[in-house]
């Protein structure tokens, strides 16, 4: 088991407060990704398959789109691999997807298009978790599971909540997405089985929707503290890193992008208000 002591070591400290970015999840890649082990590269790139999928259901809306290059598919392999899987051509041996696969013989069959608008991100995100599931790294497959589990958990608690049904909403098929699909106990019978429960279910009761997000990647923050608390200089503590940069960087573009706008309003607003001098 690889150990990186001076790259750990050299980290910036972190907050979920933090108002700027020391690195982006972009700058963490470039910088950090070269030091990794081959074996602990793997791993990193299960996380950069989120972008891929973007990508993936992007390319598939609109050939000409731009693509996310945080990914680990090239756009010009991604177009190769999509017509391929069209033509039913096998993916090619060590493809980092290979659930697309799966998603493209779905996706090729016959689904009426507002089945598809409905169902398709969310049936390639289920794809992604199972195959996130199976990695040989505890801590990656539990952080994955943690997630699935608390978005299937918020799913179910809108669905009760406005009273619509959330079967196809419900991704994996592990013992937290059955019960959220059978029980009708107020915890769904959760509360023994995952720890976060009455956590999550308090998050659910946020109605002001800032707030809500913040709480989520609070919880999600928590989780990472408390899975790393005796990791030092492993693999694993690099990758909270990576993910907690993420929360950061979200909030702090959402941040810029408020500031952004309230100035144009701000613009507009004087612009209407200033009154032009008539010519003599």
């Amino acid at each position: 088991m690889s150990k990186y002591y001076c790259l750990i070591a050299g980290l910036p400290d972190i907050s979920i407060d933090d108002q700027k970015l020391v690195y982006t999840v972009s700058d963490f890649r470039d910088e950090i990704y070269d030091q990794l082990s081959s074996s602990d590269k793997k791993l990193f790139d299960i996380y950069f398959l989120k972008y891929d999928n973007d990508n993936l259901l992007q390319f598939l809306k609109n050939k000409d789109a731009q693509l996310d290059e945080r990914g680990n598919i090239a756009p010009e392999e991604l177009e190769v691999i999509v017509k391929g899987l069209h033509d039913g051509d096998a993916l090619p041996k060590g493809f980092p997807a290979p659930y697309f696969s799966d998603f493209m013989l779905w996706e090729n069959a016959e689904k009426s298009m507002e089945t598809q608008s409905i169902l398709e991100k969310d049936y390639l995100q289920a794809l992604y978790y199972n195959y996130a599931l199976k990695s040989s790294n505890k801590f990656l497959a539990s952080w994955y599971e943690f997630n699935m589990n608390l978005n299937n958990i918020l799913i179910a608690s809108m669905g009760r909540k406005y009273n619509f049904d959330t079967q196809n909403f419900i991704v994996g098929d592990n013992a937290v997405a059955q019960a959220l699909r059978t029980s009708a106990a107020r915890d769904w019978g959760l509360s023994g089985d995952f720890g976060y429960m009455e956590l999550v279910q308090r998050v659910a009761e946020e109605t002001e929707v800032t707030e809500k997000e913040r709480k989520i990647d609070q919880l999600k923050w928590n989780w990472l503290e408390e899975n790393t608390f005796f990791d030092y200089f492993t693999v694993e503590r690099v990758f909270a890193y990576l993910l907690k940069l993420e929360i950061i960087e979200r909030w702090y573009m959402l941040n810029r992008e408020q500031g952004e706008k309230t100035l144009r309003e701000m613009i507009a607003r004087l612009k209407s208000e200033v009154q032009l001098p008539e010519e003599l």
